[in-house]
């Protein structure tokens, strides 16, 4: 079993959230999770004629939080990490964001009334064995970090703006005032199939994590978000001054704001992952090359292995 070199300090965190429908929306289609006792934190933003939005927020979120639940006794007889290195806990949040996309799709697709429907998600899961949180995101809601008074994104939003810049960095800037803001390239519901973005970080004590819809990280500027989020308050109540803030910014959207605190744990940050490397794949080539660019060269593999990276293939991407 992959362990850490020796017991690290205790890992305590406490959340509180708001949501509110902002100024110039009559329902909030965001929803909010604050589970202390699954170390899970989490905000959909949903989207959808028909109040649909509204179910596939609820959905998802409902979703995510019973699937932890139910494997909670389980990942607490897993290693901290697998035999590659990965943390079970990253694959364990992944996993759940999956069956929640997959439930949403399902009444998406078989209910004319929440046809279309569709919602973001960003969520946080701790693990005290380990010292990480692991943060899941899918669309453009987001997690931030404050350390030490410095203010970080921790997701990149899955946005049109975010696919033309990874293409096209050297796009003139009157041409990217053109895009649409508003418009994400990823979210719960629209296919069975999803990439969901997955990171883990070692926690640091005294940080302070915010997870919030775009109804705040949108009118309200980094740095007085930043003020905020370094007032010497509850997370309640700084949770409740962001919404304030974006609501004197116009309110245009659903607010959303989850604030997370680590009151104690490591006081550095700790190197990511086991003591032991993951071993080596087998190889009787002395010259096997050392990276592999999947498209530029033949892979040579046996039969059996072959079929298995064939399917494997053909499942994540759809083409063999």
């Amino acid at each position: 079993m992959l362990t850490t070199a020796e017991p690290l300090p205790d890992l305590q965190v406490l959340g509180a959230g708001s949501t509110d429908p902002g100024r110039r929306r009559r329902l909030n289609e965001d929803r909010i999770a604050v589970r202390d006792d699954l170390l899970l934190y989490l905000v959909c933003d949903g989207a959808g004629g028909h109040n649909a939005g509204e179910v596939a927020a609820a959905l998802a979120s409902r979703s995510i939080v019973n699937y932890l639940a139910a494997t909670s006794t389980e990942a607490a007889n897993l290693p901290e990490f697998d035999r590659f290195g990965i943390p079970y806990g990253a694959r364990r949040l992944s996993a759940s964001v999956h069956k929640a996309n997959r439930d949403v799709a399902e009444i998406s697709r078989t209910s004319h009334q929440h046809r279309g429907m569709g919602t973001t998600v960003v969520a946080i899961l701790f693990t005290p064995r380990s010292g990480l949180m692991h943060v899941a995101h899918v669309g453009d809601s987001r997690c931030y970090r404050l350390r030490s008074r410095h203010l970080e994104l921790m997701t990149q939003d899955h946005s049109l703006l975010t696919d033309v810049l990874e293409y096209r960095p050297d796009l003139d800037d009157t041409k990217l005032d053109r895009i649409p803001r508003n418009i994400i390239t990823r979210a719960l519901g629209v296919t069975d199939e999803l990439r969901v973005s997955v990171r883990s970080h070692p926690v640091v004590s005294g940080d302070r994590y915010l997870l919030c819809s775009d109804g705040l990280s949108g009118p309200v500027p980094g740095p007085f978000m930043s003020e905020l989020l370094r007032l010497p308050e509850s997370a309640e109540r700084v949770s409740q001054h962001l919404i304030l803030a974006a609501n004197a910014a116009g309110g245009p959207d659903n607010i959303s704001a989850v604030i997370v605190d680590c009151s104690t744990g490591p006081d550095t940050a700790l190197p990511l992952g086991p003591t032991e490397p993951p071993p080596p794949p087998d190889s009787d080539e002395e010259n096997d090359p050392e990276l592999l660019i999947l498209g530029s060269e033949e892979i040579d593999l046996d039969d059996h292995s072959s079929n298995i990276f064939v399917n494997a293939l053909t499942e994540v991407y759809g083409r063999k």
